[in-house]
This record gives C-alpha cells, structure tokens and sequence, in this order.
C-alpha cells in the first residue's frame, strides 16, 4: 500500500508552551514504517530539532495501532540486500534522532505496537498506555529476527525478558509492559490524554536547560563504565551548577521562594 508522504505523519505544536506532537497517520497499514513514514517521520523530526522553542516532543497515532513496524508488503517487493539495509540504516537513523533530541520524547500508545513498532516506544524518553495497548517483538515467527528491535527493547526491559519476547514473539499486554519497565504508566483509554497532559505538565515546570543537559548525560553515562560515567556526570552537573538556571534554583532554596526561571 503506497504512503502519500505529506500526511503520513501529521506535525502538530500545540501551543506555546513548545510542545510538538508527531500523529503517525496511515490507519488502514497500522502505521507500518514504510519508506514514506520514514521519510516522513525524518522531516518531522528533524523540524523539533531545529526549533529553539521546543520543550517536549509526544510520538503519537491514528487508528487501532500505534505502529505495526516495517511494512511487509513493501519489502517483499523489494528483495534486495542493499535496499534492506538502506531501510534498517533510515530507521535507525530516526531512532538514533529521538535519542539525540535535547528534549524530552514521549510515546502515546493507544493500540498495538509491534516489532520496530514496539522498538520506537522503547526508543523513547517515556511511554504512556492506553490498557488495550499490546507490545510485541514477533518478526521471528516470520523468520525474521527483529535484530534492530532488540537494541532499544534490551535497553529497557531486564534481558531474560528481552529475550523471551524476541524467541518466542508472543505479545504481552499493556501491563505487562508496565511491570517490565517498557511504559512508564497504563490508563484506562479515556484516560490517557488527561495522563499525557499530566505529564507534560510536569516535565514543562522544570527550565529547559537542565532537562536538555539531563537528558544527554543520562544517555550517556548508561553506556559507558562506572567511573567514565562519574567523570561524565561530574563535569556535566559542575557545568550545569553555574548557569544561570541552577544558581536562581538553588538561591531561590535559600530564600524559601519559588525559582524564577525566566528572570
């Protein structure tokens, strides 16, 4: 099924509190990453980097699924080992985007999420669920291991869990997910903008600057040794301390008054 890409992903700023939504919009292929979606999801995401105003970034979906993966038809059209590679080489350029982004990446999941579906949510900051989300990691049963999946699945969920899900390609439940540490919470479905907007309210009363550079060492830091990671935190949290953000936080302690952030 061919992709128009101008609307394959619906780029949305709310308001002017700089949060942006990228509404995945191709309901009738569950939102499978073709090469459009990529292509299309890639300018949007690139376009919340390029803007200074921007404080959060929530990943959201029309229809029953969030994301069905990689669309199949497409690539069985396409046996080609360069082409395969292009494509995993595109995706995970998107996904390697999320985690660059000096903000925070939020996941509204409202339907199924599955292989590089589920990869996208775990690639995420966050992850909100609706309770009739379903996750799972299942190009096995095709014959296909979802391999680029595995990267941001294992770095969320304990390995024997990983593991499980990506052997057997059996689907868990949204909470499931929940109590294995791939959502942060699950909702009824009514619930879950209110969740959402609860969330961001949360992540928006903090300055802009020291999430950005939270954001960064905490990423960072998870890759590397113990003490890489102290040396990283050290000069991180030693150059946030004297800008201007830390230091009216920390005066505003000691004055007992709540920070002006805009001063």
């Amino acid at each position: 099924m061919s992709t128009d890409p101008t609307d394959a992903v619906l780029l949305h700023q709310s308001d002017v509190r700089g949060v942006h939504t990228l509404t995945l919009n191709t309901p009738r292929n569950f939102n499978a990453l073709s090469s459009a979606m990529l292509d299309a999801l890639q300018r949007a995401l690139d376009a919340v980097a390029g803007d200074e105003r921007a404080r959060a970034l929530v990943i959201a979906a029309n229809g029953r699924a969030f994301c069905a993966g990689h669309d199949l038809r497409e690539m069985r059209a396409n046996p080609d080992l360069a082409y395969y590679q292009a494509l995993f080489a595109r995706c995970s350029r998107l996904m390697l985007g999320i985690r660059q982004l000096e903000l925070p990446v939020i996941a509204r999941v409202q339907g199924l999420a599955t292989a590089a579906g589920c990869q996208l949510v775990a690639q995420c900051d966050l992850a909100l669920a609706a309770q009739a989300a379903r996750f799972g990691v299942n190009g096995i049963d095709l014959g296909l291991f979802c391999s680029t999946p595995s990267v941001a699945l294992s770095r969320n969920v304990l390995p024997k869990q990983a593991f499980e899900m990506l052997f057997t390609g059996d689907f868990i439940t949204a909470e499931q997910a929940l109590a294995r540490g791939l959502v942060n919470r699950v909702v009824a479905d009514e619930a879950l903008d209110a969740e959402l907007e609860h969330m961001l309210e949360r992540i928006l009363a903090k300055p802009r600057h020291a999430v950005a550079v939270g954001k960064g060492l905490f990423y960072r830091q998870l890759e590397t040794g113990i003490e890489a990671a102290y040396q990283l935190a050290v000069q991180t949290m030693a150059c946030n301390m004297v800008h201007e953000v830390a230091q009216e936080g920390v005066q505003a302690f000691i004055d007992k008054r709540a920070p002006n952030w805009d001063a």
